[in-house]
């Protein structure tokens, strides 16, 4: 977990410093001074909690992107994990193996990230997912993952001048916005 005098809880109205962030495609800048940025701190590559939930975005990109919103979906995985499973998920990555990110933004990891009953109970659907990247793919997911298998995901919408709109921080591996969760606060914005 990370020590409380480097956590620093990012709040609505804080406005986020530039950042030019190195997508696994390309360069993304955050903010993005013509869109609202979703940004998405998840656990890690190949992560099947945080793939499943990925898929909905997937399903849903063009409706996000005609919301304005641009998606940036952060890993504590190398750019050679997170290449694995691109083709699944294209949407802006992004590497940040060391958790430069995480800490900045205050993303912490623990072991109540999946010990809960909310996870237990939703353990089926994951392992289902699991096992359908398996098969799919003809091998195993990630087994030792940088970063660790722990973490707390958190979402971030950012306006172009780098205010922050909303922000989530999960309580659990599965605690994140949904996709009507985001265009929510998207149109409020």
């Amino acid at each position: 977990m990370t020590e409380s005098k480097e956590k620093h809880l990012i709040t609505v109205g804080d406005i986020i410093s530039k950042h030019k962030l190195a997508g696994i495609s390309d360069p993304i800048l955050i903010p993005d001074p013509k869109r609202l940025v979703h940004l998405q701190l998840r656990r890690f590559a190949g992560c099947n909690i945080c793939n499943l939930h990925l898929r909905s975005f997937v399903t849903r990109k063009d409706e996000i992107a005609r919301a304005g919103i641009l998606e940036v979906v952060v890993f504590h995985s190398t750019v050679e994990e997170i290449c694995k499973y691109e083709s699944d998920f294209p949407l802006n990555m992004v590497a940040d193996p060391t958790k430069h990110l995480y800490r900045e933004f205050g993303v912490e990891s623990s072991v109540w990230s999946v010990l809960n009953l909310h996870i237990l109970a939703k353990l089926p659907a994951f392992s289902l997912n699991a096992m359908h990247w398996v098969f799919r793919h003809r091998r195993l997911g990630q087994m030792n993952p940088t970063g660790g298998m722990l973490g707390f995901p958190a979402d971030f919408l950012i306006a172009g001048n780098g205010r922050v709109i909303a922000v989530k921080y999960g309580k659990n591996a599965d605690d994140q916005w949904s996709v009507d969760e985001l265009l929510t606060q998207a149109a409020r914005a």
